[in-house]
């Protein structure tokens, strides 16, 4: 079970290393930058076109670092760094701008649910108000554009799309729509992720009712006479809500946050939580040449839309019959050696079977923590693997989805899974 998400676009478990506060590392977005680095000139490096969040001052003050991705300045990490901010979302609650993820909104009837269900795997038809879906919008051979969060709203829905896809998904759901239909990104709102198990206490005393959603589901509330939609839903494993709140609004909401025990968390914890919840982060892990079934996300497709007519819907149906050549796992290494994106994966012959997508230190499980894609028969848990990490072979098992148990709340009940 996933829900709405922020990620980062571009890898946080790539090429460029920033060391933090308790001494582990992070490894930053491909090509990102932190503020205020220099050229080799030595000229500080300014992108004009770099978009900032609404609460980028407020970042400031709390002494974030920032990195440049998806065309946004976004906060990495805060002075206690990216463990200790790790370790706090999961004990008590953190917050986390996602405002540069696309708030997407189509306005329209029962024939836009017709419509949206010709280019979505999933079941419009009898998604309730106010109800929240995980899907994807993928290609004619299955490859995933972007994976998303439909909710159906009043007169529509709202899509909570990834923030370096929203333009491109936005074109092919506009084209696939043929202007039948009101579409409209609503760049004057914000979107803030409170997540952890104090999140509904905090949330509670500032928006009353909110603690009754129940996961994956979500509503109109009140904040200082102005309208916000709340749902509850997260990336981090955690129980938690994502508040869609206008710009004007949404520096004064995180401030009442922070005096009531919440922490701002930048985007590297964000990573490690959600790959030891052991969910996508896409392009890495998910991609225009990986299907959702590869992607071990069968779960995820309505089962019944498997025989319906969506983009790439008979691969989809293929692959479910006749089973995939290669498939997402967990690896966990024997070492303490962290195996990072385009790792190669061989077996106990030294023959290649796969590639890590994404890996990490896991703070909450206390070790490296990797998902990766093999061929289908080395998919069983405890399957012994090697890891080719700076020219050595480092031994490790694939294992069971998720690294840490996931705890989300149902009704009254906590959910953990």
């Amino acid at each position: 079970n996933v829900a709405p998400k922020e990620q980062p676009p571009r890898k946080l478990s790539g090429k460029r290393t920033v060391h933090i506060n308790s001494g582990k590392r992070i490894i930053l977005a491909e090509g990102a930058n932190l503020s205020g680095t220099k050229d080799r000139g030595g000229n500080e490096r300014v992108n004009m076109e770099v978009k900032k969040t609404s609460l980028f001052n407020l970042h400031q003050k709390n002494g974030a670092k920032f990195v440049e991705f998806a065309g946004y300045q976004m906060p990495i990490q805060y002075k206690e760094g990216i463990i200790e901010e790790h370790k706090y979302t999961r004990t008590h609650s953190g917050i986390f701008d996602v405002s540069h993820m696309g708030q997407l909104f189509i306005t329209g009837d029962d024939d836009l649910t017709k419509e949206l269900e010709k280019i979505f795997p999933t079941d419009l038809t009898n998604l309730s108000i106010n109800k929240s879906k995980y899907s994807f919008l993928m290609n004619d051979n299955a490859g995933i554009h972007d994976d998303l969060i439909i909710t159906k709203v009043d007169n529509g829905f709202m899509i909570i799309l990834n923030a370096a896809c929203k333009e491109n998904d936005f074109k092919i759901i506009k084209k696939k729509l043929d202007k039948k239909f009101d579409l409209k990104i609503r760049e004057d709102l914000s979107l803030v992720a409170l997540q952890g198990p104090e999140a509904k206490h905090v949330l509670e005393k500032i928006i009353p009712q909110s603690n009754n959603l129940k996961f994956m589901h979500g509503n109109n509330f009140t904040f200082e006479d102005i309208n916000i939609y709340i749902t509850r839903s997260g990336y981090t494993g955690e129980d938690g809500f994502e508040i869609s709140i206008d710009n004007s609004k949404v520096e004064s909401f995180v401030e009442i946050l922070l005096k009531n025990g919440s922490k701002l968390i930048g985007l590297g914890a964000r990573d490690t939580l959600r790959l030891e919840a052991g969910l996508c982060l896409y392009g890495h892990d998910l991609n225009e040449k990986i299907s959702p079934i590869e992607a071990n996300l069968k779960w995820a497709i309505s089962k019944n839309r498997i025989n319906s007519n969506f983009p790439g819907s008979n691969i989809i149906k293929k692959q479910i019959d006749e089973g995939v050549e290669k498939i997402r796992v967990g690896i966990k290494p024997e070492t303490k050696v962290i195996a990072r994106e385009k790792t190669k994966i061989f077996d106990q012959n030294d023959k290649l079977i796969g590639n890590v997508t994404s890996g990490t230190f896991g703070p909450s499980v206390q070790g490296p923590i990797a998902m990766g894609y093999v061929t289908n028969n080395y998919s069983s848990s405890n399957t012994k693997v090697y890891l080719e990490v700076r020219g050595k072979k480092i031994p490790a098992n694939v294992c069971d989805l998720p690294f840490y148990k996931k705890n989300y709340v149902k009704g009254e009940t906590n959910v953990r899974s």
